[in-house]
């Protein structure tokens, strides 16, 4: 078998700076909803009035898009993998952890989850795995 190679790209899905802006109220900011709107666009991410709740300069991208990048660098992809999943919108997530129960209970949804590549749409950060054409 040839190479592999594993990578992650930091809040990669163009559309978690909506989740962001939705979830923390930075809607209500039209200098935020500028930056949401390109980033929604063209993946381009630009502060440059340098809010800092407002994250660093980056390029977001789409699961399908990293899907071709992987085919320009002549590289197969093997799979694509979520590694939060929705976790990051759950407010109580420590308390739940630490009874077993619940605990258990966010596994088995994951678990149902990440058979569906819509899980790549509901998490801050994937890893791309792909092997050397």
């Amino acid at each position: 078998m040839g190479e592999k190679l594993g990578f992650s790209k930091f809040h990669t899905c163009k559309i978690q700076s909506l989740y962001d802006g939705l979830s923390r109220g930075l809607i209500d900011d039209p200098y935020f909803v500028e930056i949401l709107n390109e980033d929604l666009k063209t993946g381009q991410h630009r502060n440059p009035k340098n809010v800092p709740d407002y994250f660093t300069t980056t390029i977001f991208q789409l699961p399908e898009e990293m899907e071709e990048e992987i085919k320009e660098a002549r590289f197969s992809l093997i799979n694509l993998i979520a590694v939060e999943g929705p976790l990051w919108m759950t407010k109580d997530f420590g308390d739940r952890w630490q009874d077993e129960s619940k605990r258990k209970q966010i596994l088995d949804l994951l678990h149902v989850l990440e058979q569906h590549k819509v899980s790549l749409l509901t998490t801050h950060h994937y890893i791309a795995v792909a092997q050397k054409d």
